[in-house]
């Protein structure tokens, strides 16, 4: 049942960089209590972002919260950009976590533990649900899509940690700048592209991320695609246990990701966030 429309806390929060407006924002609706899937779809929808996210009651021990994340098309299991937005919000909004140096979330994905760091928070990757190579078809369609040669593609992987998410390996960051993907040709994908930068650059890499299947053409900064894809590369060692990312720049942004995997393989992605709107809802 539907219930009458009331006013809630709603806030924007800036995830991935340290100046405002620069990185990924996420709308988080404070309390999504009562709301169906239908009305959360409605405000998602509406607000147009990347994605929405909603804060209700938690239904697994241990979590101080439940997460509902919503696309402009859809629900997502799990999103990494949503999720450090999200807990700034919370934090913001008075929330008091259970252990003071972190927070649990319950998400479609399960439980995600958020450090609380100086100036940042970090989240920990989820385990991922599909890897692996890709296959050699959908390998060549990407690189049609990207408008580049298949010979131009390095490494391929699977990197799916609920979104569905897999990823192309490139010799440098400026051939991923390059890119001008016709994404007409891969409507239903959800695809990372990752380059290295040059040894002494500020950034190790440069990640751009296009989604669309969830209605994203280009997501400015994207905490997931980097929590799969640094599974993969830390594991592999191909990349170092630390490293950083820039993304966004095609996009008029300039995000910061970090990421880190400890020594029993965690991996760690962290980033600035800033809540850069603060008021109500109707819904």
């Amino acid at each position: 049942m539907t219930m009458p429309p009331r006013t809630r806390p709603f806030v924007q929060v800036d995830v991935f960089s340290t100046r405002p407006y620069q990185g990924n924002p996420v709308a988080v609706v404070l309390d999504g209590v009562d709301l169906t899937d239908e009305e959360m779809q409605l405000v998602a929808r509406w607000t147009n972002l990347s994605e929405t996210t909603f804060v209700v009651a938690p239904t697994l021990g241990g979590a101080d919260y439940r997460l509902r994340i919503f696309t402009p098309d859809g629900e997502l299991p799990f999103a990494g950009h949503p999720t450090l937005g999200s807990a700034r919000a919370w934090l913001d909004g008075g929330g008091v976590p259970r252990h003071a140096d972190r927070i649990v979330q319950e998400c479609g994905a399960g439980l995600v533990t958020v450090r609380r760091g100086e100036g940042v928070l970090s989240f920990a990757a989820p385990p991922l649900v599909r890897d692996g190579a890709l296959d050699e078809g959908y390998v060549e369609q990407i690189a049609g899509a990207f408008g580049i040669g298949r010979e131009r593609v390095l490494a391929h992987q699977w990197v799916d940690n609920g979104p569905g998410w897999a990823v192309v390996r490139l010799a440098t960051a400026e051939e991923v700048l390059a890119l001008e993907p016709d994404l007409s040709r891969i409507p239903d994908a959800m695809v990372g592209a990752i380059g290295a930068y040059p040894e002494g650059s500020p950034y190790d890499f440069e990640m751009r991320t296009f989604a669309p299947r969830c209605g994203v053409p280009e997501d400015p900064a994207c905490g997931s695609m980097n929590a799969g894809v640094g599974l993969w590369l830390t594991s592999t060692g191909a990349a170092p246990a630390a490293y950083r990312v820039s993304q966004g720049a095609r996009v008029g942004r300039a995000a910061t990701i970090e990421v880190g995997a400890d020594a029993d393989g965690t991996v760690w992605v962290s980033g600035a966030t800033t809540v850069c709107i603060r008021g109500t809802i109707t819904v």
